[in-house]
C-alpha cells in the first residue's frame, strides 16, 4: 500500500450537499494492512445495518470537517482524539439522502475499538488482502430514474457486505493506494431489483 498518492491528492468537495458531514477512513497496522468499519444499527433511519467508516454528520461546535471525523469516531468506537495521524483527504461524496461526506485518511491504533453509542452494532477490521480480491468483489450498473444507469460496488469479505456511499469512497481509496481497479463491467439492473446483499 502506497499512501503517497493521498497525501498528494488535491480532493474535489461536494457543493450541492444539504448536510456537511466526515468520516474517518482508518488505516490499522498488523501483519498486512486493514481496514477497520462499523456496522450501523438496524434502528436508524438512514442506511441501517450498512457498513460504514466512522464519522457523522458536522455539529456547530466542530471547527473544520476534520474535528467532525474526530469527535465522531470518538463517540462511536472510543477512538482517542489526539490517536489518529492522519495522511490525507479524498473526494467528497453526495449520498441518496442527501450528506455530503468528506473522507480523511488516518493511521489508527491497533486496539480493541467497541461500539461506544447505540448507532453502530458492529466494529469489522478488514485486511486490505481481502479487499483487493476480485474473488470478493461485484458491480453492477443500476437504472435510477433520475440520474441514469449509476455504478453500485460490492464487497464481500468475511460475513460482511460493504457497498453504497462507503464502497465508493473504498474504491478511490483502493484505486489511489494499491494496484487495484475496479473491474469493467456492462450488466445494468433496474432500480427496483433486489441488492445482491
Amino acid at each position: 500500500m502506497d499512501l503517497d498518492a493521498v497525501r498528494a491528492f488535491d480532493p474535489t468537495p461536494v457543493a450541492d450537499g444539504k448536510r456537511d458531514s466526515a468520516v474517518v477512513v482508518p488505516l490499522v497496522e498488523r501483519d498486512v494492512p486493514h481496514l477497520l468499519f462499523t456496522k450501523r444499527a438496524d434502528h436508524l433511519s438512514n442506511h441501517p445495518g450498512q457498513m460504514s467508516f466512522p464519522g457523522g454528520r458536522r455539529e456547530h461546535e466542530d471547527s473544520n470537517l476534520g474535528a467532525t471525523a474526530v469527535r465522531e469516531a470518538n463517540e462511536e468506537i472510543g477512538l482517542n482524539p489526539d490517536a489518529p495521524s492522519f495522511v490525507g483527504q479524498i473526494d467528497d461524496i453526495l449520498t441518496v439522502t442527501g450528506f455530503s461526506v468528506t473522507p480523511f485518511v488516518a493511521h489508527v491504533p491497533d486496539n480493541e475499538y467497541e461500539p461506544q453509542d447505540d448507532e453502530v452494532a458492529e466494529i469489522a477490521v478488514l485486511p486490505l488482502d481481502a479487499l483487493t480480491d476480485l474473488d470478493n468483489y461485484h458491480g453492477e450498473y443500476r437504472d435510477h430514474p433520475d440520474n441514469g444507469p449509476i455504478r453500485v460496488h460490492y464487497f464481500y469479505v468475511d460475513e460482511y457486505t460493504i457497498w453504497g456511499a462507503t464502497a465508493r469512497i473504498l474504491v478511490q481509496f483502493l484505486e489511489l493506494t494499491t494496484d487495484w481497479t475496479a473491474p469493467d463491467i456492462d450488466n445494468v439492473v433496474d432500480a427496483e431489483a433486489d441488492y445482491p446483499l
